[in-house]
C-alpha cells in the first residue's frame, strides 16, 4: 500500500525538544503520512568531529519517539555502503519502497544550504522537500530550482540545538528544558558529553 513518507535525517546527537517539535509539524502539515527519522552514522560533512555511538544515539531516539504512531527510527544509512550521503538513502528506499511518495523534511535553515549539499540537484530529481519555516528566515537567495521542488509548512522553531545542550552538559549546565527525561537519564547513565 502506497503512503507518503517524510524523511528526516540527523545525527541527533542528543535529540532535542526542538526535533520533537519539528517532527510534529511536519505531521501535521497533512502532505506525509508517515515520518522516517533516518540516523545518520557518520555525516561526510561533520568529518573529523567526535560522535556518541551510534547505538546510544538511536536508544535515545527510540525512547523519545516510542509514543508517537506515525514516526519510525529507521538504520538504513548505518547499512548502506559509506560516506551516507541522502541521495544514495533515497534511491535505495525507492527501489524497495517504491510504491511510496518521498519527501525530504528539513527546516528553512538547512534550505538556505541545501545548494552546497554533495548532489543536492539528484536529491530534487528524487522527491520534493518538505521545509518547515522559521520566522524572519528568507529564502530570497534560494535558487528556483529549489523552491521549486519545496512545499512549506508552518512552524515555530525552538531555540536549542545538540551542540548547545552538548556544551551545557559539559559545564554543568542544567539541560531540563532541552531534553525529554529519558534523554536526560541516557545521557546521566552513559555519562555522554561530560
Amino acid at each position: 500500500m502506497s503512503a507518503r513518507i517524510g524523511l528526516f535525517g540527523g545525527t541527533f546527537d542528543p535529540v532535542h525538544n526542538g526535533h520533537i517539535s519539528i517532527a510534529r509539524s511536519f505531521l501535521q502539515s497533512d502532505l506525509i503520512d508517515e515520518l522516517w527519522i533516518l540516523l545518520t552514522p557518520h555525516p561526510p560533512h561533520k568529518s573529523g568531529e567526535f560522535q556518541t555511538a551510534y547505538e546510544l544515539r538511536f536508544k535515545m531516539l527510540k525512547k523519545v519517539f516510542s509514543g508517537e504512531k506515525k514516526v519510525f527510527i529507521k538504520t538504513i544509512e548505518n547499512e548502506l555502503p559509506k560516506p551516507s550521503y541522502s541521495v544514495q538513502t533515497i534511491r535505495y528506499l525507492k527501489e524497495h519502497h517504491s510504491d511510496n511518495t518521498y519527501f525530504y523534511c528539513m527546516g528553512e535553515d538547512s534550505l538556505v544550504q541545501f545548494h552546497t549539499w554533495k548532489y543536492y540537484e539528484e536529491i530534487l530529481e528524487e522527491c520534493k522537500l518538505l521545509v518547515a519555516q522559521r520566522p524572519g528566515e528568507s529564502h530570497e537567495e534560494v535558487a528556483e530550482n529549489i523552491l521549486k521542488r519545496a512545499h512549506f509548512i508552518d512552524h515555530t522553531p525552538l531555540d536549542v540545538s545538540s551542540s548547545e545542550i552538548r556544551e551545557n552538559v559539559a559545564n554543568g549546565v542544567s539541560i531540563i528544558d532541552q531534553v525529554p527525561k529519558e534523554v536526560i537519564k541516557v545521557i546521566e547513565k552513559e555519562q555522554l558529553y561530560s
